[in-house]
């Protein structure tokens, strides 16, 4: 296999990891308890930026990129960071919208905080260098490993699978868990469930945060592999994305969520990139400018969703029916409690 092959096989590798390991944070927050979160790729992204900026250094005179706090941190400080930085963000944002707000309201408000991060970071030159964005994000451990960057690469993809796997094993065993029955049976009926004794709100905020500090750590993993970060990075439509990789692996299924993330944001949105620049059709010459084929994936995206949510709302892999009505699994939940 020639070089070019196994970096290009190495680089989806990454990709599909690090994509899984989002969906399965969003996947916990959407499918198990019933949270929509449409700034889901705001706690993404503010992973990316805390790793950054705890690997570039301080700040100084005369650099190319500035921002507002740095530090040389080693591995893997930089990873512990963003989970902290996002799960922190998540737990203020979910203090004040999960509290009082409907579930449409919540995304609403989500909708809006994902628009108003994004023209903070592009607008605000001082804090993350603006729409330039973030360069040269040291990768964990190159210089001490001293490999070449092709086998770096191959171990890069390791690194990033065994926090995967660790990242599914943690979200299924909350899901099994009693308290992944009371989140089903909140996310189900969230009435019967608070009459029933459940703090609705704090189990909510719980998962909100979780699912935040998963998402900061897949942007802190990257972050680190790609070595840049801008405000381009992480549109709001990326958080879409994820959404349609839950739909169509199967919502609150994990199994679905990796099937999802290998379909929907690797091999959908890949398969586009082979797209050719220029054809025949119905005997017109018809160009595909590099623009052009980015919004025809964002098309292709949104008509998936619908897709799936008309012909097969339960996805690929549905979720597995449980043994217990929702009362009788809230009241599992509590003697787990």
């Amino acid at each position: 296999m020639s070089d070019a092959m196994q970096f290009y096989l190495s680089t989806l590798l990454i990709y599909l990891f690090i994509d899984v390991m989002g969906v399965l944070g969003l996947n916990l927050q959407f499918g198990v308890a019933g949270i929509i979160n449409f700034a889901y790729i705001v706690f993404v992204a503010v992973g990316a930026y805390t790793a950054a900026v705890v690997s570039l250094g301080p700040d100084f005179p005369g650099n190319f990129q500035h921002y507002l706090f740095g530090a040389s941190w080693p591995f893997p400080l930089p990873i512990l960071a963003a989970g902290v930085a996002s799960g922190v963000l998540s737990l203020v944002v979910g203090l004040i919208s999960l509290r009082r707000l409907r579930s449409d309201y919540q995304a609403m408000v989500m909708l809006v905080l994902s628009l108003i991060a994004t023209l903070t970071a592009t607008n605000a030159t001082g804090l993350v260098n603006g729409p330039a964005g973030l360069a040269n994000v040291p990768q964990p451990l190159f210089d001490q490993l001293g490999l070449p960057p092709l086998e770096y690469q191959w171990v890069y993809a390791i690194w990033a699978g065994l926090l995967t796997a660790l990242t599914f094993l943690f979200v299924r065993g909350i899901t099994n868990s009693p308290l992944g029955r009371t989140l089903r049976a909140m996310r189900d009926n969230d009435r019967a469930a608070a009459a029933l004794g459940k703090n609705i709100t704090a189990l909510r905020l719980l998962i909100f945060v979780v699912g935040g500090v998963i998402a900061g750590i897949s942007g802190a993993v990257f972050v680190e592999f790609i070595q840049a970060w801008s405000p381009g990075s992480w549109l709001y439509p990326e958080t879409f994305v994820f959404l349609a990789a839950i739909i169509v692996g199967g919502s609150a299924n994990n199994w679905g969520a990796v099937v999802g993330a290998l379909l929907v944001p690797v091999g959908f949105l890949e398969a586009t990139r082979f797209l050719p620049q220029d054809f025949n059709l119905f005997g017109r010459h018809v160009v595909l400018f590099s623009g052009l084929v980015d919004a025809l994936q964002w098309v292709a995206v949104g008509l998936l969703i619908l897709v799936f949510l008309w012909f097969r709302p339960q996805g690929l892999f549905p979720e597995r029916p449980g043994r217990f009505t929702p009362r009788a699994a809230i009241a599992s939940a509590g003697k787990g409690e």
